[in-house]
């Protein structure tokens, strides 16, 4: 509700028409064409028939502002202010319009309406009318008063009516979609009924059409002309109310006697099914009374097809077709006993109509598991497009945030002021934890290797190292570790966009030395160990399920290890089984469900780092069993073989190592025993290892790139 409108009296279709010329109305919200999601018409207990007969709503020409932005399919509720309920769900079968019917809702068409923003209605879906107080606090903003309400709706309003609407839907027959025929008021469906149905076709009539005789015989729903229709008055409630006794008892007797013979006919065994079509009103399962209403919705379909658009009809009380090869005249009125008599169906005929409603009903089972289906598939698409957008948001707000943090530079003799400071954080990489040579770290830096700048973060909510490393969503995540004392089972996660961490559920076991990969969309703990055991295990984590899933293990067991991931495919290399130091390395294909052994390393290695760079697999440094190496193997997963590279500049394991801009770069580390290094190493294809920076002794520590 925007502020400032001003609250005045609504003048419907449905109320007396105005006699004073100073009337006034209520100001629209004044939605776009594209914002308009569904609009609400008005009737009272006098009107309420005529529109539905007619398939016509309409409102007073001022509302013509949003009238006019109605299109074909618009949902529509029609609101009876007499008993206050709200009815639907309607569909628009024209554009909104002005004088569609230039004399609706007059008396008897000596004077022109006074309600000309019109638009041609069909049925959509029939439901039980929502009370006042079940549908007010969908529309809670468009009330100005405790009982006046602004007709536009937008489209979440519209859609969350449409919810409700549909939770209580109807058993009744629903209108079909007609053409509209118009008179200078005229009756818009002329009755083929004979002058004693005169009085009869004065009533409400649902059916504007002639059925098609063959589908709609053995529904129970044209043998004669019972078929009663009334309006409470009263209660502003248009109900059609249908009895076909005649065809009901014939049907159920045939059947019965079918069952008694024996018989193993087709037939034999669906007497729920042909009931549920013959009497609506005996189905209770809601699923079954939309099937229904559907079959007899392509009933109708069929019957059009077959005649003019100028030969529909408004005829309350339906025509009296005959079934194939007994006779008879749509115009004549027969009796019920001679009707029980020679609109009999032979048993073929009623086999094959039930054998085309079973094969519809099967047809319309697998078109909704279809569309199950596809719901499902846009949902993931829709939750992960919002993943994308989230990135892009994070980076956006740390693209923002980082040019206000704190800074310190690694060189001392080579300060550049703010203005001439520019750090992108996708071109950065982030460094967490581990020990410095005095004490044990839970810090969280941002280095960029462009300028040799680093900038503290939130640091996290424990010291932590030896700790595995993922990305998930845009968030990081921090797992496993120790403080120099005791071992963790906890998680955390980083978000770049907030500057904050958050905890997370536990892994099963507390761990250090493990690997850490995300595979998709979930993250994988391998291996590890705890000071006492060396582990083979594997964890998942699914956000979705909020917990650690165990997996399939390890072929061996592997403490400091390093792992990665190409394309899926989760790779495991090195580490200690408690016994020795490895060079086997092992991979685990989703698609195969195991772990398989690859061709082993060229060195043992332990405590090294492993990364992707162009789809190959770069082993870096480590401990071999007797020293710390410089050593840099090359994987290539199509020849599976190990290829020994140029070394780094310096031996080095317990370090971190990053790829970033087509770039590895290595971090500090343990050169050997105690001595740890404070150099940056940086190796590109084409140019080799070269050391690049200084950052201060660290070891022990993660480290993860965005």
């Amino acid at each position: 509700m925007g502020a400032g409108r001003k609250a005045q009296t609504i003048i419907l279709n449905g109320n007396s028409p105005p006699t004073n010329p100073t009337y006034t109305h209520a100001s629209a919200r004044n939605l776009g064409k594209h914002q308009l999601g569904g609009v609400i018409f008005g009737c009272k207990n006098n009107t309420i028939r005529e529109c539905l007969t007619n398939q016509l709503f309409g409102l007073p020409a001022q509302h013509f502002t949003y009238v006019k932005n109605i299109d074909i399919g618009l949902p529509l509720f029609l609101f009876n202010y007499s008993d206050r309920k709200l009815y639907g769900i309607y569909e628009a079968a024209s554009p909104g319009k002005m004088n569609i019917d230039p004399y609706g809702w007059t008396t008897d068409g000596s004077e022109r309406t006074f309600y000309p923003a019109q638009v041609q209605i069909c049925v959509k879906l029939q439901c039980q009318p929502l009370l006042e107080e079940q549908f007010k606090p969908v529309i809670e903003d468009n009330y100005y008063t405790n009982h006046q309400f602004w007709f536009e709706l937008d489209h979440s309003q519209a859609s969350k009516l449409i919810s409700l609407a549909s939770l209580s839907v109807s058993t009744r027959t629903f209108l079909p979609c007609l053409p509209f025929i118009t008179t200078k008021r005229g009756k818009f469906f002329q009755p083929l009924s004979s002058p004693e149905t005169e009085e009869e076709s004065k009533g409400f009539g649902l059916f504007a059409t002639q059925p098609n005789p063959d589908v709609t015989k053995c529904l129970g729903c044209v043998a004669d002309s019972k078929v009663a229709t009334s309006v409470s008055e009263t209660e502003g409630e248009c109900e059609l109310l249908q009895s076909c006794p005649s065809e009901v008892d014939q049907s159920n007797n045939y059947l019965s006697r079918k069952m008694d013979s024996g018989d193993d006919s087709p037939i034999n065994g669906d007497n729920q099914l042909l009931e549920a079509h013959l009497d609506v009103k005996m189905v209770e399962q809601k699923e079954k009374d939309i099937i229904l209403m559907k079959l007899k919705q392509l009933a109708f379909n069929r019957g059009r097809r077959d005649i003019p658009s100028t030969d529909y009809v408004y005829e309350p009380a339906v025509t009296s077709d005959m079934c194939p090869g007994n006779g008879g005249s749509v115009h004549e009125k027969i009796s019920s006993d001679e009707k029980n008599e020679e609109n009999h169906c032979s048993s073929s005929y009623c086999k094959s109509i039930i054998t085309k409603l079973i094969q519809e009903v099967e047809e319309l089972k697998a078109f909704k598991t279809e569309q199950t289906l596809k719901m499902k598939y846009l949902e993931q698409k829709l939750v992960d497009a919002e993943t994308e957008i989230q990135k892009l948001k994070n980076h956006c707000t740390m693209v923002n945030s980082v040019s206000n943090a704190p800074i310190k530079l690694s060189d001392e003799n080579a300060i550049e002021s703010l203005d001439e400071l520019h750090v992108v954080p996708t071109m950065s990489i982030y460094i967490l934890g581990g020990y410095d040579g005095e004490s044990w770290l839970s810090t969280l830096d941002l280095y960029a290797p462009s300028r040799g700048v680093m900038k503290s973060f939130q640091p996290m909510n424990s010291v932590r190292s030896f700790a595995a490393v993922a990305s998930l969503y845009g968030e990081v995540y921090v797992f496993g570790g120790g403080d120099g004392r005791m071992w963790y089972n906890t998680v955390e996660s980083y978000s770049p966009g907030n500057d904050e961490w958050t905890l997370c559920p536990s892994l099963n076991q507390a761990k250090g030395g493990l690997g850490g990969v995300t595979s998709d969309n979930k993250i994988y703990a391998i291996g590890g160990g705890n000071g006492v055991d060396c582990f083979s295990d594997v964890e998942m984590f699914d956000l979705r399920l909020e917990r650690w899933i165990t997996m399939l293990s390890l072929r061996q067991k592997r403490f400091s290890l390093a792992a990665a991931e190409i394309d899926g495919v989760l790779y495991a290399t090195g580490g200690f089984d408690g016994v020795d130091y490895l060079n086997s390395a092992e991979k685990f294909d989703p698609r195969m469900r195991y772990w398989e052994h690859i061709s082993s390393m060229n060195s043992k290695r332990a405590c090294h780092s492993l990364v992707v760079l162009n789809g190959k697999l770069y082993a870096l440094g480590g401990y071999n069993g007797n020293a710390m190496v410089s050593s840099v193997e090359i994987y290539d997963s199509r020849m599976d073989s190990w290829m020994t590279v140029d070394p780094m500049k310096q031996a080095r394991g317990y370090s971190a190592a990053v790829v970033q801009n087509e770039s590895i770069y290595v971090f500090a580390g343990v050169e050997s025993g105690d001595r740890m290094l404070n150099t940056v190493e940086c190796f590109k294809e084409g140019r080799g290892w070269e050391i690049i920076d200084v950052i201060g002794n660290r070891s022990f520590m993660s480290a993860f790139a965005l």
